[in-house]
């Protein structure tokens, strides 16, 4: 992408005009990623927002992740380059939809990946992220049954890992992700045996993946199964000439930085999140420059899922950002 040799310095002089700080999700183009403030996951990024003394908060991000921001800082004014950049995650599972399944298990506790909407959120006793699912869930008496929504393969991949049979997981998917198939990564594999393999748990792959390095295929501990802030910590400590990884692009920018020694090679190339990619240089300019475009939330809505956001919040090791 062909940017003005200023496009940087314009960004950060609007953004201390406007006191805005701008977070930018690792799947963003690299681009937003290095002209952001904090570049993250979910988790991190909503720790940094919750913290921020910033009067503006511009979210380089997908749709719910502004939300959680403005949850978070219900007084601040949040904005997102473009309020289009939608999840088919989150799309996934609605509240309606969400209030059925609690009336059919009355007593359980609902786990609801961060990737919802607000409204689901305010449904919600603790949201959760991919790096600190495991913990949620721990965290919860074992003897209480867990309604996990709404990504049936990180719900998978906590099962897994808690061995916890009173789990209840929806069946729905991140599009992006999904597409990344364990043929896919048997054919990488194939061509680079000694490769390292970052598996994100929310891939149609992370099984496979699994039952690779059970089998031999791969050795196990050649296999991890990472968040998109542990692929960096990762990335920063391999010896490997190159790692497979299984996740959204985006993320390649961030792994590259994080140890340039290493090829970072993407499992699936077509694994491109049209959303993510929907926040540019020129809207994000745009956002800072014209105030647009603005989150909101219903005040009820949100003083209603702000419990269950910073009970997510409050798990876990803080994750890997950008300062």
């Amino acid at each position: 992408m062909a940017l003005d040799a200023g496009w940087a310095d314009e960004v950060r002089r609007l953004a201390r005009e406007r006191d805005a700080v701008i977070l930018a999700h690792n799947y963003q183009v690299a681009e937003i990623q290095d002209v952001a403030d904090h570049v993250g996951d979910s988790l991190g990024l909503s720790r940094i927002a919750a913290a921020s003394d910033a009067s503006t908060i511009v979210f380089c991000g997908v749709h719910f992740m502004a939300e959680t921001a403005k949850i978070l800082n219900y007084d601040k004014t949040v904005l997102i380059p473009d309020s289009n950049a939608g999840c088919s995650l989150a799309d996934a599972i609605d509240a309606d939809q969400l209030r059925a399944w609690k009336a059919e298990h009355p007593g359980a506790v609902v786990v609801s990946y961060v990737n919802t909407t607000a409204e689901v959120k305010a449904e919600t006793d603790i949201c959760c992220t991919s790096s600190n699912a495991v913990e949620v869930v721990q965290s919860i008496p074992g003897d209480v049954e867990v309604l996990f929504c709404p990504d049936q393969f990180l719900g998978a991949h906590v099962q897994r890992i808690t061995g916890r049979q009173n789990m209840r997981i929806w069946m729905g998917e991140c599009h992006v992700h999904a597409g990344i198939t364990g043929a896919d990564l048997k054919e990488m594999v194939d061509a680079e045996p000694e490769a390292e393999l970052f598996i994100h748990p929310e891939c149609g792959c992370a099984t496979s993946a699994l039952y690779l390095a059970t089998t031999g295929v791969v050795p196990r501990e050649r296999t991890k199964v990472l968040s998109t802030s542990g692929m960096v910590a990762a990335a920063e400590r391999t010896t490997a000439r190159t790692v497979l990884v299984a996740t959204e692009t985006g993320m390649l920018h961030q792994l590259s930085k994080a140890n340039p020694r290493t090829e970072f090679r993407p499992v699936n190339r077509a694994a491109v999140c049209r959303y993510m990619k929907m926040i540019t240089p020129e809207k994000l300019l745009a956002s800072l420059r014209e105030g647009r475009d603005v989150v909101d939330v219903p005040r009820d809505v949100a003083d209603r899922a702000r419990t269950s956001v910073e009970r997510m919040i409050a798990i876990g090791t803080p994750s890997r950002t950008k300062e």
